[in-house]
């Protein structure tokens, strides 16, 4: 290999990696609106500066050499902290304008944070707040690599949280949820029922079924009808109102569902489940005077009252 040449591009490292994640010169050509043999001489120009060759052809796809992969790993990392660094200088010399990014789980990203940061918004028109929206893991993710400020999720108690700091905010209650005139259940169920109702749920490898399981186990629940599985809560709820099941819901979700009265919450004597909402970022991670503001408009979720199960 070739001594490393210290003039490499930002530009031709995210070319790269945008061709390593996609497995494809066109698509990357296409996503950056230029021609492929454009983005041919930006990676044929990263070999000749590295020595090694980076791509090779798998099937109809590219994949990475072994030396494509190392130089994937390091090419990703400088390319996450550099947009990082941009992110957080920018607003020092701009008073009230900045950027941030935030991570969410799916539910709370939808359901919890646009309210927030719509009124944030309202008093920084002049910055710009791009959260993206994955799952637990994913998030916990992009806040140590950099890939975001700040992610904000529900995380299982078991979670690794080596180099992170953990801000619990609140936990949110999970209500049981029916279409508002079900022939499944009434307004009340008992707890043995829930073993043979039929229910839509979250796929079992998602933390947020993972820890209403949990719970359920504890109250003596130890198995349950699941007849549909669904990663996100929209799709979960279409299913419920046409009555073909019951779900377990976060409160925030379904609030204005059951205020149009096209939900109905089922009341589970002796049943009361939550989960735990935090907001996480790196041990290490600068803020800029807008995205520490921006962190501090979501701790204030500390204080939200809960949903009333009237």
């Amino acid at each position: 290999m070739r001594g490393f040449d210290p003039y490499f591009t930002l530009q031709k490292l995210e070319v790269f990696c945008l061709v390593a994640e996609l497995q494809s010169v066109t698509r990357a050509a296409e996503l950056l609106c230029v021609t492929q043999p454009v983005v041919t001489a930006h990676i044929r120009g990263l070999e000749a500066k590295l020595g090694v060759t980076l791509l090779k052809r798998v099937g109809r796809n590219i994949g990475l050499t072994e030396a494509g992969e190392r130089v994937y790993r390091w090419a990703s990392d400088v390319v996450t902290r550099t947009r990082e660094m941009e992110r957080e200088l920018t607003g020092f010399e701009k008073g009230t304008a900045g950027s941030a990014v935030i991570a969410a789980s799916m539910t709370v990203g939808t359901y919890l944070l646009p309210p927030l940061i719509a009124s944030f918004y309202a008093a920084h028109p002049d910055g710009l707040v791009r959260t993206e929206l994955s799952n637990p893991q994913a998030a916990l993710d992009a806040a140590r690599t950099g890939a975001c400020d700040f992610a904000v999720l529900v995380m299982h108690p078991t979670e690794n949280r080596d180099g992170l700091t953990v801000e619990p905010l609140f936990d949110e209650r999970l209500l049981l949820v029916s279409a508002p005139r079900s022939k499944l259940v009434g307004p009340t169920v008992k707890a043995d029922d829930l073993k043979t109702l039929p229910f839509i749920s979250a796929p079992q490898n998602l933390v947020r079924r993972e820890l209403e399981d949990a719970q359920l186990r504890a109250c003596g629940i130890d198995t349950r009808n699941v007849i549909l599985e669904f990663g996100h809560a929209e799709a979960q709820k279409l299913l419920v109102k046409q009555d073909l099941g019951l779900s377990f819901f976060l409160e925030s979700s379904i609030r204005a569902d059951v205020e149009r009265g096209e939900l109905r919450i089922v009341r589970t004597p002796g049943i009361a489940m939550s989960l735990p909402i935090f907001l996480v970022h790196r041990k290490d991670k600068a803020f800029s005077p807008f995205q520490a503001t921006l962190m501090q408009q979501v701790l204030s979720l500390r204080n939200k009252k809960a949903f009333q199960n009237d």
